[in-house]
Parts: C-alpha cells; structure tokens; sequence
C-alpha cells in the first residue's frame, strides 16, 4: 500500500499541488469534520467518481489508521488502475496535529 505522512499531504496542500483528496467516510462524518479541500465520495457509484481520471494523483483517507473504509477505497481505486495512496492516519491524525479543519463541528 502506498502510503502518504500527515506531514508530506500538508506539504502537497499548502504548495496548492493538484491532487484529488478524498475523505471515504458517509456525508455526515464530511459535513461534521473534513480536512479543507477534500472531496465525500462514499461509495464506488458516487458520481463524482466520473470526475476522477487515471492520471489524477489521488489521496485517499478516513477516520483513523484503523478505518478500513480507506483502505477498501485505495484497493477498489488500485484496481481500477488510479494513481492513490493512503492517508492512514486520517481525520484523528490531523486533528491531533492541530491542521486545519473544515466542517460543522471543526
């Protein structure tokens, strides 16, 4: 699994890089907290799957290193021969690190 530190995806974010980062958690968890920039696609047939191009770099991530919603997304996505890798630690990580936050309860 390629992987992506906390660090290095603040990093991509602050030098604007295009790049899809993509929170895999339902509409809720999005609307309540999600890191700025990112897209909710939820589920394999979210329309703005079509959006997504093989070239595209992709990031994908959770709730936590443990959620295994981003892990089922970085082998669907793999599979369909995307460029993604996996931001294990997820919302929990960047939250600890005290990185911004947008949403409802951020």
């Amino acid at each position: 699994m390629n992987l992506i530190t906390r660090e290095d995806l603040k990093e991509k974010i602050d030098r604007r890089d295009k790049f899809y980062l993509i929170m895999v958690l339902g509409d809720w968890q999005y609307r309540a907290k999600h890191i700025p920039g990112s897209l909710n696609i939820s589920t394999q047939e979210d329309p703005k799957m079509k959006e997504l191009s093989k070239d595209d770099e992709i990031v994908v991530y959770c709730s936590n290193v443990q959620c295994v919603a981003s892990m089922y997304a970085y082998q669907l996505l793999e599979r369909e021969g995307f460029k993604v890798r996996r931001y294990a630690g997820g919302l929990l990580d960047w939250e600890e690190a005290g990185y911004p936050l947008e949403g409802e309860w951020a």
